[in-house]
């Protein structure tokens, strides 16, 4: 596989692919708005992963940059799957220089328990302490 390029450089962000991404196929934000994308591209450190200058990967962080990060909307393009694009992407995250030395990293998952594992992230240590506001079928198209 050529080089790929991962960059934050915002500027270089496909935001309709991402929008197509992730409206489209995603199983977590199905549906979602475009201007909701760009509003959480906007208040996000994001990766973009490039191959011959086109984009083919992404992933967000939401930070303090002091003690928590959380990493969301990762994804890297079907074609792309299956040639370490995904861990080169984690590798990079995960060395970026503004998120070192945090007390707490989360994300969530449905299948890719596996990749994120290599990287250090295991089954919450004490579900108990944690809890959330879940609002389900946001993005779903309402009725008149």
């Amino acid at each position: 596989m050529p080089q790929l390029l991962i960059s934050t450089d915002k500027t270089k962000l496909d935001i309709p692919l991402i929008h197509s991404y992730l409206s489209k196929e995603s199983y977590w934000a199905k549906n979602i708005p475009l201007e909701i994308v760009e509003r959480s591209i906007e208040n996000s450190l994001c990766f973009g992963v490039y191959l011959n200058d086109n984009q083919i990967g992404f992933a967000r962080i939401m930070s303090d940059y002091a003690t928590f990060a959380y990493l969301a909307d990762v994804f890297v393009l079907p074609p792309y799957r299956k040639r370490g694009v995904s861990k080169k992407l984690m590798e990079f995250i995960k060395e970026h220089p503004s998120l070192q030395g945090l007390r707490r990293w989360m994300l969530a998952t449905m299948d890719a328990h596996g990749l994120y594992k290599q990287f250090g992230f295991s089954q919450l240590a004490h579900p108990d302490r944690f809890m959330e506001i879940s609002t389900t079928g946001l993005y779903l198209p309402q009725s008149s």
